[in-house]
C-alpha cells in the first residue's frame, strides 16, 4: 500500500500475502455486496483478490495432441477419435480435434433423430475422464513415412502431448436469442420456440471473468488461470475479439466485444469441468469451465470487481429471420438480473429465459480457484502484453 490515501498494491505483494496465508480473497459475487455496502475504498483496502468463474458452451474450443509414432513410421493424412475427424495438417504425428466436429456423415442427428449427436467435445471429455478411445490414421505413404494405417485404442494417459488450446473463450457480453418466426429454430443457442416462444442467454453475470475486469487491465498473455479443472493461461486475444465496444456507465459492452485465447495441459484437468454437449438440430459443442482471478491493485479495479448483474445489460437478436442472414438489429437490452428472474418482458410480450450458462458451476469454479488461492496452491501472474481494450 502507499503512504497517501490512495490504494495501491503489486502482483509481487499479493503474491507474498497469499504464501504468507495473509491474503483476503473473495468471490465476485461477495465482492458486488462488499462494495455495494462499503464502497470501492474500503473493498480495495480490504480485498487482494476477486475470483470469477464461468461454465457453458464455448464452442471455439478443441485439443492439440500428437498420437505418437510406432513402427514403421506414419505421416497422417485422415485421423480420427471416436470416429470423429481431425485435422492432420500439421507434423507427422500432431494433430487438432475441435468441439464442434461431429461424427463422420451425421452432423445434424439425422441418422439417429431424437439422440444427442456425439462430437469433439464428447471425445475430450472422454479422454479426460480416464477412458480408452479409438485411434484411427491412415497414411498416404511416403520414403520417410511409409505406413498407411494406424489403428488402436488410446487413453490420455497414453497421450504425451494433450494440450486444450482454445482460440476464443469467455465472451465478454453475448446475444440473448429469441425467434420471431412461425416455426421452430434449431440454433447454436439451442432451440428457440416458434413466435418468441423463449429467449435464451450464456453467461455467468456478475461472475463472468471479463465483467469484472472490463478493460482487461489485468488479464493479458501470460495470465495464469483455472481451465477445465486444472491450471491453464491466457495467451492472448481470442478470435473475433472487439476492443472498442459501446459501454454503459460501469464499463460493461454492449454488444459481444471481449474474448481470449487460452490453453492448458489436459492431464491436470477434470471431465465436471469439461463436457461435451449436443444441441438438437445444430451439432455439438463442449461446456469448458473458467475461473480467472482479479488482483485487487487499486480502487478502480474495486470498482469493476464489484459489477452487480442489475449493471449488465445485454442485447436481444432475432435469430429467425434476421441472425442467419446476417441483418441482426437488436430488439431490446434486458439485464441479467431481469434473466435470472426466469422471465423478461419484449415488444410488451413475457417471454421465458432460458440459462445455456451454469450459474451453480460458475459460482464453484470461482469457490474452488477462491480456495486454490488462499490455500497457497495457486499465485498470480503478471500480464506479459496488454490485450487492446478501449
Amino acid at each position: 500500500m502507499s503512504d497517501n490515501n490512495k490504494v495501491t498494491r503489486t502482483i509481487d505483494e499479493i503474491n507474498s500475502r497469499i504464501k504468507a496465508g495473509k491474503a483476503v480473497v473473495v468471490n465476485a459475487r461477495e465482492m458486488a455486496d462488499i462494495v455495494r455496502d462499503q464502497g470501492k475504498v474500503k473493498a480495495a483496502r480490504e480485498v487482494d483478490v476477486v475470483t470469477t468463474g464461468t461454465f457453458s458452451p464455448m464452442c471455439s474450443s478443441g485439443m492439440i495432441f500428437n498420437f505418437g509414432q510406432k513402427p514403421p513410421m506414419i505421416k497422417g493424412h485422415k485421423i480420427y477419435l471416436n470416429n470423429v475427424p481431425c485435422y492432420g495438417g500439421l507434423a507427422a504425428v500432431d494433430a487438432y480435434i475441435g468441439v464442434t466436429e461431429t461424427i463422420e456423415n451425421d452432423p445434424l442427428n439425422k441418422v439417429y433423430p431424437g439422440k444427442f449427436a456425439y462430437g469433439g467435445g464428447h471425445v475430450i471429455e472422454n479422454l479426460v475422464s480416464g477412458q480408452s478411445v479409438h485411434l484411427y490414421v491412415q497414411g498416404y505413404g511416403t520414403d520417410c513415412y511409409p505406413r498407411k494405417m494406424l489403428e488402436k485404442d488410446i487413453t490420455l494417459d497414453e497421450l504425451k502431448t494433450a494440450v486444450l488450446f482454445n482460440p476464443r473463450n469467455a465472451y465478454q457480453n453475448y446475444n440473448c436469442a429469441v425467434n420471431l418466426t412461425n416455426s421452430i429454430k434449431y440454433t447454436y443457442m439451442g432451440p428457440l420456440r416458434a413466435n418468441m416462444g423463449n429467449l435464451n442467454f450464456a453467461t455467468a453475470g456478475c461472475l463472468s471473468p471479463l465483467f469484472n475486469d472490463p478493460y482487461l487491465l489485468t488479464t493479458g498473455l501470460g495470465t495464469r488461470i483455472f481451465l477445465g479443472g486444472g491450471i491453464g493461461y491466457v495467451i492472448g486475444e481470442g478470435t473475433q475479439h472487439n476492443p472498442d465496444p459501446p459501454r454503459n456507465e460501469r464499463g460493461i459492452p454492449k454488444l459481444p466485444s471481449g474474448t481470449l485465447m487460452v490453453k492448458g495441459d489436459l492431464h491436470g484437468m477434470n471431465s465436471r469441468y469439461l463436457r461435451g454437449v449436443s444441441f438438437a438440430g445444430y451439432g455439438c459443442s463442449m461446456a469448458v469451465g473458467i475461473g480467472i482471478p482479479i488482483p485487487v491493485l487499486n480502487e478502480e479495479i474495486a470498482w469493476y470487481t464489484g459489477v452487480d448483474d442489475s449493471d449488465i445489460h445485454m442485447p436481444v437478436i432475432d435469430y429467425g429471420y434476421d441472425y442467419g442472414a446476417g441483418k441482426a438489429k437488436i430488439l431490446a437490452y434486458v439485464t441479467h438480473e431481469q434473466l435470472l428472474s426466469g422471465s423478461v418482458e419484449i415488444n410488451e410480450k413475457k417471454v421465458t429465459t432460458v440459462p445455456l450458462t451454469s450459474r451453480y458451476m460458475s459460482l464453484e469454479i470461482a469457490d474452488l480457484l477462491k480456495d486454490w488461492i488462499q490455500s497457497g496452491e495457486f499465485l498470480l501472474t503478471q500480464a506479459q502484453d496488454k490485450i487492446e481494450s478501449n
